[in-house]
């Protein structure tokens, strides 16, 4: 995947406006688990994209590493000829000293060489390093969007379940207020009362009842006693 176009994905989905996407969302929670799993996979696409691009940059600093210890080296090599071929001229031995100044000479290609190298990665390894920054900081941010996403969906979930039981809750005190245990207390409670006055009126009509019969009884008695003693008179 080219380099600018992760780039931009990566903006655009560390801009993105949560709260305006839940906004325009039938399902809020369904938006966030779609949202959760397109970060998920996008974070890791562009973690391996920006894996590579770290591998790349890598491996430039260390060409333009070795590119500027072999131009160090090959110029302490044509210092050493030079230095030889030096004293060997001062020795008389010109042939010998013309032939290290030629190994001078051949160390110094070099070392422009491997400069020349080094110098070309600089500007390279510079902007690499650059877009290695901006996607790190880019993937922090999708990372933070991420957390953001997981917390709001998991409160999203502890809501609604909040809000279920609460319902269920009133509905069941909805049921007891139709259905009331007491109101059925009360209504048992009259019958219990009236069956109970029932008993003791009935108990007040046998008590009555039987009072006017020891009234007969004693009235009964009276008229024998005056019977008795009227017969006693006309005996007497």
């Amino acid at each position: 995947m080219p380099k600018q176009t992760i780039l931009g994905r990566v903006a655009q989905l560390a801009r993105a406006d949560v709260n305006a996407l839940l906004d325009q969302a039938e399902d809020p929670r369904k938006m966030l688990d779609h949202l959760i799993r397109e970060y998920t996979g996008n974070i890791a696409e562009a973690e391996e994209t920006v894996a590579a691009t770290v591998g790349n940059l890598r491996l430039m600093e260390e060409d333009h590493r070795e590119d500027v210890d072999s131009a160090r080296e090959w110029g302490q090599k044509a210092l050493a000829a030079s230095r030889k071929a030096d004293e060997l001229r001062a020795g008389g031995a010109g042939p010998g000293a013309d032939r290290f100044d030629a190994l001078a000479k051949v160390a110094l290609g070099r070392q422009l060489q491997a400069e020349q190298e080094a110098r070309t990665a600089e500007p390279t390894i510079a902007s690499q390093t650059v877009v290695v920054d901006r996607l790190k900081a880019g993937l922090d941010r999708m990372r933070v969007k991420l957390s953001q996403l997981t917390s709001k969906r998991d409160e999203l979930v502890a809501r609604a379940a909040s809000t279920q039981a609460q319902n269920r809750m009133m509905d069941a005190v909805r049921n007891i207020g139709v259905l009331d245990p007491a109101s059925e207390l009360s209504r048992f409670e009259d019958k219990v009362r009236r069956e109970e006055a029932r008993v003791v009126g009935k108990q007040e009509l046998a008590a009555s009842s039987l009072d006017a019969q020891f009234e007969e009884l004693e009235s009964l008695g009276a008229g024998a006693e005056i019977e008795a003693r009227l017969a006693a008179l006309k005996a007497g």
